[in-house]
């Protein structure tokens, strides 16, 4: 069995300590400091911190960006799990510009298959590859450094 990277790891406690606090909708420095405790690494635990507050004070803009996605189905549909994957992954791609938008996606992929169901990946896949393409075509994809930015984006037409 391939050995998880801390980066997993933090992001494995951010989606406990998010399914904690969606289940008792309080608590959720409780919560986020129980789960973050358990990473080793004072900068995956600053990570798993950030992306936590990232999806908490930004909740109404990320289930906007899934509702708008999912016109024919409702939300309140949608397992816990695969809303709090998908507000994971559209944080990352959004407000952690270092980054790369496809490892973002990956990795709540990767995730999916772990604590959700067999379909999860390819849904939260669609919405991600959807968002990441508009951000694209919109200009809004706001990455920055080596390796994050898709040369093509850069060519001037």
């Amino acid at each position: 069995m391939k050995k998880k990277s801390q980066r997993r790891f933090a992001r494995e406690k951010v989606l406990q300590a998010l399914y904690a606090y969606q289940l008792n909708g309080e608590g959720l420095t409780k919560h986020s400091d129980a789960m973050l405790r358990e990473i080793h690494s004072e900068q995956d635990r600053e990570f798993g911190r950030k992306l936590i507050n990232s999806v908490a004070a930004n909740d109404d803009e990320l289930s906007s960006n899934i509702k708008e996605r999912v016109s024919n189905w409702e939300i309140e549909r949608i397992a816990v799990i695969d809303k709090i994957l998908l507000k994971m992954g559209i944080a990352e791609i959004l407000y952690f510009e270092d980054i790369p938008p496809k490892v973002s996606i990956n990795e709540v992929i990767d995730m999916s298959k772990e604590f959700s169901s067999a379909n999860s990946g390819k849904f939260i896949n669609g919405i991600l590859d959807a968002i990441l393409t508009e951000l694209k075509k919109e200009g809004k994809l706001n990455k920055v450094g080596r390796g994050l930015i898709d040369k093509k984006l850069l060519v001037k037409k």
